[in-house]
């Protein structure tokens, strides 16, 4: 299964450090291939500093794509941090 999502980012502070932790450790158990794209650079989202490397500010959209047999729930997983700021 191959799934993809725009999402937002709402924190003011964009994607810093501890919103790609939150990311890497919703990913942690994940099997499937999880990338974030953002404009033209493409990144696998289990890793933080790949993750810092696109530098994603406040309002920036992110394309998630998610492919594999547990793809939807972590697109669940990922939408939804996105959605409520990573808790901050």
């Amino acid at each position: 299964m191959k799934l993809i999502r725009k999402v937002k980012i709402i924190n003011d502070l964009g994607l810093h450090t501890r919103p790609a932790t939150c990311i890497a450790k919703i990913l942690q158990d994940c099997k499937s291939a999880v990338t974030f794209q953002l404009r033209k650079e493409v990144v696998n989202a289990k890793s933080i500093l790949s993750l810092l490397m696109l530098a994603a500010s406040k309002h920036s959209q992110i394309t998630v794509t998610i492919e594999g047999d547990d793809a939807k729930e972590y697109m669940e997983k990922v939408v939804n941090a996105f959605e409520t700021g990573f808790g901050e």
